[in-house]
């Protein structure tokens, strides 16, 4: 009897968006290659030790009853928004995770707290706008590192408009900053490499692809369905820390 299949694509897709802020020193243990050695149990052993990433998916195992935290349904609504996190009751998600996170937070976090209930969500977008507290330097004179680490951090979406050897051109959304608000800007063109560090996360990228961008490299293709989810979740996330700083 054949060995039952396994389903790899939910540890493949942590890997894939895990991967540019972990070779940058950001996140994770520094082991980059174990991300992309294919094995998926050094991808999970490597999962397990990113203390941004890990709870959410651990709170999304648990609340939906999905045993494993490396379901392709648990980290794509992760990294994406949407999904079976949408579902979740906000209330019971932050004491959930704030349960595992909190206890980890110096004074830089003292606002993780109940209070962010008001603009959870069980995915990346909150982690970075929410839970991060670099917006919480906007509006004090700080502006230019703030955005440029919150634009880079999220997860963002583009369209691939040309290929020239190891280098594409990527028209997509920036993070901006008015003095008062976030926003994102109109598209404009990029160029990314394909390649970083004797990697990709997609190699045969071509123009007209829709894709993924995590800290400036392409971390994997989108649907029409995953990009309009991406940007819903997105603009949610905005529209909340925004309220949240206008009352600053």
């Amino acid at each position: 009897m054949a060995a039952p299949t396994v389903d790899t694509r939910g540890t493949q897709m942590f890997a894939r968006y895990a991967y540019a802020p972990n070779a940058l020193g950001y996140c994770g243990p520094p082991d980059p290659a174990a991300l992309t050695s294919g094995s998926r149990e050094r991808i999970e052993a490597m999962a397990k030790q990113f203390s941004g990433a890990w709870p959410y998916l651990q709170v999304l195992s648990k609340m939906t009853g999905i045993a494993d935290p490396l379901d392709h349904r648990l980290v794509e609504s992760y990294w994406l928004g949407g999904g079976v996190g949408a579902e979740l009751d906000a209330t019971e998600f932050i004491a959930e995770l704030l349960a595992i996170i909190g206890p980890q937070a110096g004074h830089y976090w003292a606002h993780l707290n109940p209070q962010l209930r008001c603009e959870v969500a069980a995915n990346h977008c909150f982690h970075v706008l929410g839970v991060y507290p670099w917006s919480r330097l906007l509006g004090k004179g700080i502006a230019e590192q703030p955005v440029n680490v919150l634009d880079n951090c999220r997860i963002t979406w583009g369209t691939v408009l040309s290929r020239d050897g190891d280098d594409v051109e990527v028209s997509c959304r920036r993070l901006i900053w008015d003095g008062h608000a976030l926003a994102l800007s109109e598209p404009s063109a990029r160029r990314l490499d394909v390649w970083a560090d004797g990697y990709s996360a997609v190699a045969d990228v071509a123009a007209g692809d829709t894709v993924a961008i995590h800290w400036s490299r392409v971390c994997g293709r989108l649907g029409p369905e995953q990009a309009r989810t991406l940007a819903d979740a997105t603009a949610r996330q905005l529209r909340v820390t925004n309220r949240r700083l206008a009352q600053v």
